[in-house]
């Protein structure tokens, strides 16, 4: 059934305006008006919020009981074709919500335009976009648990593997590799966590807040919010329809997450690098050379730490949207949806592209251990030898710099010093501090709760699990209940 001009206007099949108007729209008013084709990827929550809106409609009696029931058929019916791909929008559609009512009316004729009282696109795209971030970040939230979970696990793997740690890229003390695989997994942890609070903030809903000033048909928005999964509704109306923090809340996720897998990426690329060689890469996670034949090429962490990029650029792009526009709806609201959509895309391709990476790696550690101590990575440790004698610190450094310079000029370790190369240096440093010069003795030592130590190793990933497992809990539905 083909919509009809309205009296004394236009009402162009597929728009849901045109009352006013004694013309149609001019072809360039069109294209920049009409939604990208990815926009109606929204139809299943246009479509859950016209059957709770129906409801609303019911209850105040603008329709029977028979004309929802019909209307609710309809509308899955869509949903189902659309699903299919029997049905798709078309030129004239401006949007979700015009080729939803044209389906409607085609099916249920006339009935089909009751479904527009009470309510606006302006409510009703920023419902669709809120239940489409409650979908998207338990999604993208399962990808972050597995790379977590992957980081944990290659942790426990990496065994008692002492690597140089490093501060302004400069060997500084040495470490357990699983403690360097720990600190991203805790960065990640709260990447989740943060995520968590943006699942938070889609947890209210805008319907029955109509174009800005609330319905006079919604008599029991809560029962309508309840039944979408909201927790309660936004509390005025005008914040409603003309705020969109929530979608910034998960782009600034969206962002950090991107952070933390670049200098997770970037690591990945040192490590596998034939300078540091502690990683080899499975062929699976790799790429080769069209020209050099004896290439591996670390693609995954490269891509990935390029598309961080984008993510950070999504979360600046919809600040600047946000930053002068008046306190309602307006149109330039729509690019929300152009920077959650690349979001959501981009970090549901990466996160399991990393994860198979990190999983699939096999640890060298012999050349690890070739490289602990390189860098005099163990003089922190003779200084605090030096310092549990009683001596200041200061002097303790002083001493200590004066060992290095030594072992410099001798192309020496701070390890191959002997007794006597020591007490040469200052007559305080007697043999008893020997056994301090290992790598063992130097990560054993650092014991504390955050400790690079073996002894909290297991204590540290217990904790991580346990803070994974919380901060999911914000993700879990009903649904997943029961």
């Amino acid at each position: 059934m083909k919509s009809q001009e309205t009296v004394g206007g236009v009402h162009d099949e597929g728009k849901v305006w045109g009352g006013r108007f004694t013309n149609g729209p001019d072809p360039a008013l069109e294209r920049i008006s009409r939604s990208p084709r990815r926009y109606f990827d929204l139809v299943p929550q246009d479509i859950r919020g016209s059957i709770a809106h129906l409801g609303e409609l019911e209850r105040c009696g603008l329709v029977t009981r028979q004309e929802r029931i019909r209307l609710v058929d309809a509308l899955e019916e869509i949903g189902e074709r659309f699903d299919a791909g029997e049905i798709s929008p078309a030129p004239t559609d401006e949007d979700v919500h015009g080729f939803l009512e044209r389906q409607l009316i085609e099916r249920v004729g006339a009935l089909g335009g009751k479904v527009r009282a009470g309510r606006s696109r302006n409510d009703q795209t920023a419902n669709d976009l809120r239940l489409w971030l409650q979908d998207r970040t338990a999604e993208i939230a399962r990808g972050v648990e597995q790379l977590v979970d992957a980081l944990i696990t290659r942790s426990e793997d990496a065994g008692g593997a002492i690597v140089p740690g490093f501060t302004h890229l400069q060997p500084a003390q040495p470490v357990l590799f699983g403690h360097q695989l720990l600190a991203h997994a805790q960065a990640l942890a709260r990447d989740l966590k943060r995520l968590g609070a943006a699942r938070e903030s889609v947890s209210l809903s805008p319907l029955g807040a109509a174009a800005l000033a609330g319905s006079s048909f919604h008599g029991d928005q809560i029962a309508m919010a309840h039944e979408l999964g909201y927790r309660d509704v936004v509390g005025n109306s005008i914040d409603a329809v003309g705020a969109r923090d929530h979608v910034i809340d998960f782009l600034y996720a969206g962002a950090s997450i991107g952070t933390s897998l670049s200098r997770l990426a970037d690591e990945l690329i040192l490590w596998g690098s034939p300078q540091f060689g502690w990683i080899r890469l499975h062929d699976a996670f790799s790429t080769g050379s069209s020209i050099m034949p004896q290439k591996k090429n670390p693609d995954i962490p490269e891509l990935t730490r390029g598309k961080a990029s984008r993510l950070q650029a999504n979360l600046t792009g919809m600040l600047g949207v946000m930053k002068s526009v008046p306190f309602s709806y307006n149109r330039d609201f729509s690019e929300d949806k152009h920077y959650a959509f690349d979001t959501a895309d981009v970090l549901e391709t990466v996160l399991p592209a990393m994860t198979g990476f990190v999983r699939s790696m096999a640890f060298v550690p012999e050349r690890m251990s070739e490289q602990a101590a390189e860098g005099f990575t163990l003089a922190t440790e003779l200084a605090d030898w030096i310092a549990e004698q009683g001596i200041p610190f200061s002097d303790a450094h002083d001493i200590t710099g004066r060992a290095v310079v030594a072992c410099e000029e001798r192309g020496i370790g701070i390890e191959d010093l002997s007794a006597a190369d020591l007490a040469e240096i200052d007559p305080r440093i007697t043999p008893d501090v020997l056994p301090r010069l290992t790598l063992e003795s130097a990560v054993m030592r650092r014991g504390g709760a955050n400790g690079t130590a073996p002894s909290r190793q297991n204590d540290q990933r217990a904790r991580l699990r346990s803070e994974i497992a919380e901060y999911l809990a914000v993700f879990v539905t009903k649904e997943d209940q029961g």
